[in-house]
């Protein structure tokens, strides 16, 4: 639920839209924004999700300024290395071999831009991935769902069976931090 100044969604994830719904969000649009997101030069993981989120919400609000405009981008890093979302199954094996046995970064970038101003969120969640086989990376690259996916996997699909630890906000993972989100609307007023 939210508030009388109308919420627009800058992003075509439908997790998002998904994730929003768990918690009773449903935006007036979702009025997507394609950007560059090449990490700049010496930019960390964390910096990075934040730039694009701000980019993402400002960037439509700019022809809605009468709306609250909702950003958000998700940053998959192991150590400082981005993992973004790969290119084809080759880019995508080679990112599953290198989170296989260790643990990663899900870094969430989350930016409401109302009457102007950005309020810029980070939410960090420390994943771990367990040693996968040969054919277990063939298994889930047959299944498609890598694509898209930032560091190549999605956690709520296929991948839970290779995910054996989250310390953190899992939406987060999933592609937005519920808590942070309602806290961020729920502070700007945006939903009771």
């Amino acid at each position: 639920m939210t508030g009388a100044v109308p919420l627009i969604l800058a992003s075509q994830s439908p997790r998002r839209l998904d994730l929003l719904a768990q918690i009773g969000v449903t935006p007036d649009a979702v009025l997507p924004v394609e950007l560059d997101e090449t990490p700049l030069k010496n930019e960390a993981p964390g910096q990075l999700a934040r730039r694009l989120a701000q980019a993402k919400a400002q960037a439509v609000a700019v022809a809605r300024p009468d709306a609250a405009v909702l950003g958000a981008d998700t940053v998959v890093a192991c150590g400082r290395r981005i993992l973004g979302k790969p290119a084809d199954s080759a880019e995508a094996r080679r990112f599953l071999t290198l989170l296989s046995g260790r643990r990663h970064v899900v870094h969430g970038g989350l930016c409401v831009v109302l009457n102007g101003r950005a309020h810029v969120r980070h939410v960090a969640t420390r994943v771990g991935v367990k040693r996968l086989s040969d054919q277990e990376i063939d298994w889930y690259l047959d299944s498609d769902e890598w694509q898209g996916k930032a560091g190549g996997y999605a956690i709520q699909g296929r991948a839970a069976a290779f995910v054996d630890f989250v310390n953190g906000s899992y939406s987060n993972v999933v592609g937005l931090p519920l808590h942070e989100t309602a806290q961020l609307l729920g502070g700007l007023g945006l939903m009771r």
